[in-house]
């Protein structure tokens, strides 16, 4: 009896000391095969999607409060001039190739990514005056910048500056986008492009930062497979051939919400809204009033129920309702109003002499060029555009173009109105759009007061002064009415009910999959 009991109780104590093994695995649909992966040279969401779990980074940001946890730094120190971070490194951290992650790991990256050579598309660009990486002891690195860039910890969040190893950079050369190796909790196993990307459970991740709910992976395998067409999407999740899809179609979400062997995750991501850049140089949008009307005279909402099936919320300013210094003042703007819309038409002088129901002037026609992308419902947003200005006595004339067109023809000024949607989890997102020497000035604004704005907002670092910054930068926009705002970004993201745990950090787009299980 004796022996009985010791053996109950030695059984027992070694089952609470275990944890369960992980199991299963999952095929995650995306939905777009971008032509290259690689985080330090490619700009892609869509790769942060499997990479998130493959890479971690310095700092992680906590999404329901905003705040910035340890990850491979434990603590960091900002100096009084905002000109150099101090990071203190985590001990113990391997990558997947086994070699030792510590402050020589973080130069490389460093240098890599803002080598010329390497010709980084965006990662670079995220880390701002950067001018250079010092090695302080082993577990000791300092980030010099040339001046105060108040969005860095938000760009060292992201797996853009994921920490790669070093080794296997040198050793695979140009070659390495498809040899990936960082020391996340999942290992980089496979890549056939257009084809999948393959990620397994890393056994001896042991150094989960604060925001992830499990200190390792719950699933063995995660295979990721493009579903470019967004037909393919529903068809997929539901005969089984995907566990999770993302940017499922909102007239398919809505379907999918009746069905109890599924659930929508409606993710909202943070950044810039879906907004027209309404070009302040070209008549007749050179005379505000006319910006104004286009405005007034704008159904926002009834674009959103025709073509979002109110899946995603209208959009009231340049930055969507999610993103960190949003003013929800700027809904007091623009609410529709055909009948002012009009009065601001005839006020401007723009009226229909010849009753064709097109408004002229001077023997001109009222007509404004709209150019279009393929992708995002532009297409169907800009026919509900064309119905709702043709009442207004505005002559459109749209065309659909590829991105490479959209960019030279914006460049050179020869659009009247142009869409674009930017996500970020920093406003300082704007500064791309609205400043004189944005590259996206698409409005082509020039406001020195607002440039000074935008520079100060980016420099600062305390967030009550830059949220009063991009405050009066929101308000601006929509008092010029530099952009017509449409609607916030959601991703609708599809998932089988057997899926559990799914989460995605601040951006709004990429998962958090150590902690998805199936049942």
């Amino acid at each position: 009896m004796r022996r009985l009991l010791l053996f109950l109780l030695l059984a027992t104590a070694l089952t609470a000391g275990c944890t369960p093994a992980p199991k299963g695995r999952i095929v995650y649909g995306l939905t777009l095969a971008p032509t290259g992966i690689d985080p330090h040279i490619n700009a892609s969401a869509e790769l942060g999607i499997p990479l998130t779990s493959v890479y971690d980074t310095l700092v992680y940001q906590d999404p329901q409060t905003g705040e910035f946890v340890p990850g491979l730094a434990q603590r960091w120190e900002v100096s009084d001039d905002g000109r150099v971070y101090t990071f203190y490194l985590r001990r113990g951290v391997k990558f997947h190739d086994g070699t030792p992650f510590n402050a020589e790991a973080v130069r490389f990256n460093l240098e890599r990514i803002t080598s010329p050579e390497l010709a980084s598309q965006k990662a670079r660009f995220m880390l701002g005056p950067f001018e250079r990486a010092e090695v302080v002891d082993e577990y000791t690195v300092r980030i010099v910048l040339s001046e105060p860039f108040a969005p860095l910890l938000d760009s060292l969040s992201q797996v853009y500056l994921g920490m790669a190893s070093p080794a296997a950079v040198q050793k695979w050369g140009q070659e390495y986008q498809v040899h990936q190796v960082g020391t996340g909790p999942f290992v980089f196993a496979e890549y056939v492009p257009s084809g999948h990307i393959l990620l397994r459970r890393n056994p001896d991740y042991n150094w989960a930062p604060s925001v992830y709910q499990h200190r390792n992976a719950q699933l063995e395998e995660v295979e990721f497979r493009f579903f470019t067409d967004p037909a393919t999407r529903s068809p997929a999740l539901e005969s089984g051939e995907a566990d999770v899809m993302g940017e499922v179609p909102p007239q398919d979400a809505v379907r999918l919400r009746e069905n109890p062997d599924f659930r929508i995750e409606a993710v909202a991501i943070p950044g810039s809204s879906l907004m027209f850049f309404m070009n302040t140089t070209r008549p007749p949008l050179d005379d505000l009033r006319v910006r104004q009307a286009l405005l007034y005279g704008t159904d926002r909402q009834a674009i959103i129920s025709a073509v979002f099936k109110d899946t995603s919320p209208v959009a009231c300013g340049p930055l969507a309702a999610v993103t960190f210094g949003y003013d929800p003042a700027v809904c007091q703007y623009y609410p529709y109003d055909p009948a002012r819309a009009a009065a601001l038409l005839e006020e401007t002088g723009w009226k229909d002499t010849d009753g064709d129901g097109i408004r002229d002037k001077d023997g001109q026609p009222l007509a404004l060029d709209l150019y279009l992308m393929s992708w995002g419902y532009l297409p169907s947003i800009g026919e509900l555009l064309m119905s709702q200005w043709t009442q207004l006595g505005i002559q459109v004339n749209a065309q659909t173009v590829r991105y490479p067109e959209a960019l030279q023809i914006a460049r050179e000024g020869r659009h009247h109105l142009m869409p674009f949607q930017s996500s970020g989890s920093d406003p300082d997102v704007l500064r791309q759009f609205f400043h004189s020497q944005g590259g996206f000035n698409w409005a082509k604004g020039n406001d020195p007061e607002m440039d000074g704005w935008l520079v100060e907002a980016m420099r600062v670092s305390d967030r009550n002064r830059r949220a009063a910054l991009y405050s009066q930068v929101q308000q601006r926009v929509m008092e010029q009415a530099l952009a017509l705002p449409i609607r916030d970004y959601v991703n609708l993201n599809g998932v089988n009910s057997r899926v559990q745990g799914l989460r995605f950090d601040a951006r709004g787009w990429f998962p958090w999959l150590i902690d998805v299980s199936v049942k």
